[in-house]
């Protein structure tokens, strides 16, 4: 099994942090999205994944794209260490706040938006983060009041890490890496916290990856 990673990604994040929790032996593939022009555009990465994006998981069934999808796909491969917990309800609780992450938040602030705004729309730097911080605060908002739930315990759901935590990490992750005010967001932050004194989330962690450097 393979992953074709970047080290800022948060759709790589997330994976990487599931990957650790399940203890599922992998090779990384370093993928730069910045240099060579982004060598997520190359043709021989193009023609692992069409979209151009990262991450991409090469496993013996095949090369899987999407973050989420991956995990799924992780998840019923390896169920050791769940990442959905045991009831149909409770699943899409933790369904519905991974999306609002990764399919709320996160599209509207990934690299080829930014540097859209910034290559096409003549976007400052000052115009592009408060770009950020809008969606960032805009889907905090209501994630913080979701996170207001007695089925929240010390992770998103219950006491112990579930999709919804892989991907709250990364998004918290670039908020502070764009220094979004998070003081509006106690249960959030209190949650990060809670997951980066695991070693699963700690190892993930971008500062952490080999291609950091």
């Amino acid at each position: 099994m393979k992953l074709y990673s970047y080290f800022r990604s948060s759709a790589s994040y997330r994976v990487r942090i599931a990957l650790n929790l399940k203890k599922i032996p992998h090779e990384t593939d370093f993928v730069h999205l910045l240099k060579n022009g982004g060598e997520q555009r190359s043709a021989a990465y193009a023609a692992l994944n069409p979209q151009k994006l990262v991450p991409a998981l090469a496993t013996e069934e095949g090369v899987f794209t999407q973050s989420l999808a991956i995990i799924e796909y992780l998840e019923e491969t390896h169920p050791e260490t769940p990442l959905l917990p045991a009831t149909a309800a409770e699943r899409a609780r933790v369904r519905a706040i991974a999306q609002l992450m990764a399919c709320d938040i996160h599209p509207l602030n990934n690299l080829r938006v930014l540097q859209y705004l910034q290559n096409h729309l003549q976007a400052d730097e000052a115009a592009k983060n408060a770009w950020y911080a809008h969606w960032i605060s805009e889907g905090f908002d209501a994630l913080e009041q979701l996170l207001q739930s007695p089925q929240t315990g010390r992770f998103c759901h219950g006491d112990t890490p579930t999709l919804a935590d892989c991907c709250l990490v990364p998004q918290v992750y670039n908020a502070q890496r764009f220094k979004v005010d998070l003081g509006a967001y106690p249960e959030i932050s209190r949650i990060n916290a809670e997951c980066m004194r695991l070693p699963e989330f700690a190892a993930a962690a971008p500062e952490n990856q080999p291609d950091a450097a």
